[in-house]
């Protein structure tokens, strides 16, 4: 792994997730109640003893930057460090706004071709998973690849909404399919099951083998592949031209892995962390996931109920309040007689300082029922309000400071919902 640097990429817009990426970028939206999507990346390094690691930013990437720097310092006498490239303009022809996946990495082509370098991993941003790369490159250095391109099995449904390998015997990549739709192109890009259970993942009615977005390429081919052409994009341009000029090994891996690109998949994924036995948990001995060190306080409950639910640190939550099935963020403040269930409330920065002062509280107030809903950061919500998703009278749209999509209630960052607010009164 000496010879091995790891390039996350920051994301696009992040279109999908807004309106929680209207302020900051895919990455730095905050999971599990106090860590940021980029911390599991940059753990998955750490855990499988890669310390160079870069991230390309471009977009809304000041809370980003800010969270990386807080969170990931290397001791002075090792050679690890967590570096933020961001896009920019420079002497260097062709340097400005990245235009892709590909395009990003082009435009930092110097760290590329570093002395000693001899393999580049490429991440997204944006998924949650925990994986030990150490054993895709053993799968890389076993095949003699150039290429390797980490896969997850999936069922014929979800593979219509991923880009499909088509391998050979010994796992090499012989074709690649892009979200394929008709039972022709199924077909052809088919893994029988039985090649699967023979590489020690149970197929268990799943023979199609997805792209994670996980990438590992010899140094030496990715800087020809980059400066031989202008693409803009990996999954869409170099990884399908590198299948038929280079040996494009796969690597199977069959752990939880969700990417998190809209807002029903971050919704879902945060409230499976509550759960009594979660698919996932950020709690790991040998492979924790790291964040920043806040120094918050242990949260303080008042004669409320619980169940099913994460707390982070540095919360009060006050008398006869019901959580159920939540994810409640650091340093939330929640009133008494409150109501939360299957909502994820991200918490706050910063704390109150003066609860006698209506215009600069943060935190849920008295008696609010709150239902399907996802609370962005900084939210104050008045007593008495009710934010129930399934009462929203037109479904999907934007009902002030709370946008409903695909039937989830969002309540925008540092909103201020006025006490006794509902959708039956909110005159949109």
């Amino acid at each position: 792994m000496d010879h091995c640097i790891s390039l996350i990429l920051g994301g696009g817009k992040g279109t999908r997730l807004l309106p929680l990426t209207e302020y900051r970028s895919k990455p730095a939206v905050p999971i599990g109640g106090k860590y940021r999507l980029i911390d599991v990346p940059i753990s998955n390094c750490i855990n499988s003893s890669i310390n160079r690691i870069y991230v390309l930013t471009q977009f809304n990437s000041v809370s980003l930057h800010r969270h990386i720097r807080q969170s990931y310092n290397f001791d002075l006498f090792s050679r690890g460090f967590v570096e933020i490239l961001a896009a920019q303009q420079t002497p260097d022809e062709g340097t400005d706004w990245y235009q892709g996946t590909a395009d990003a990495v082009r435009k930092q082509m110097r760290f590329l071709k570093e002395p000693g370098l001899k393999y580049v991993l490429i991440l997204s941003g944006d998924q949650l998973y925990r994986m030990d790369y150490r054993q895709m490159l053993n799968t890389h250095l076993k095949a003699n690849a150039d290429v390797t391109i980490a896969t997850i099995p999936v069922n014929e449904r979800d593979a219509r909404g991923f880009g499909i390998m088509q391998l050979d015997d010994s796992g090499r990549v012989k074709d690649f399919a892009e979200k394929p739709t008709t039972d022709e192109l199924l077909q052809q890009v088919r893994t029988p099951a039985e090649w699967i259970d023979d590489h020690g993942i149970e197929s268990r009615g799943r023979e199609y083998l997805a792209s994670m977005g996980i990438y590992l390429f010899n140094r030496d081919l990715l800087v020809d592949l980059l400066e031989s052409n202008d693409y803009e994009d990996f999954g869409k341009h170099i990884f399908p031209m590198a299948i038929k000029e280079h040996h494009v090994q796969t690597h199977l891996f069959d752990g939880y892995w969700e990417d998190i690109g809209t807002i029903r998949a971050f919704f879902d994924a945060n409230l499976a962390l509550a759960a009594t036995e979660p698919v996932f948990k950020f709690a790991d001995q040998k492979y924790p996931i790291f964040t920043r060190p806040r120094f918050l306080p242990s949260t303080r409950f008042d004669s409320c109920s619980v169940d099913r639910c994460l707390i982070a640190d540095g919360c009060t939550i006050g008398e006869n309040t019901r959580l159920k099935n939540c994810v409640v963020g650091v340093r939330t403040h929640i009133g008494a007689n409150v109501t939360i269930t299957n909502s994820v409330v991200m918490g706050a920065d910063y704390y109150t300082k003066d609860r006698s002062i209506p215009e600069d509280n943060i935190g849920i107030e008295d008696g609010v029922v709150i239902d399907g809903t996802l609370v962005d950061k900084n939210v104050m919500i008045g007593a008495g309000a009710r934010i129930v998703a399934s009462e929203a009278p037109r479904g999907d749209g934007h009902y002030g400071d709370i946008v409903v999509n695909d039937g989830i209630a969002v309540v925008r960052k540092a909103a201020r919902i006025p006490a006794g607010w509902s959708f039956a009164n909110c005159g949109q």
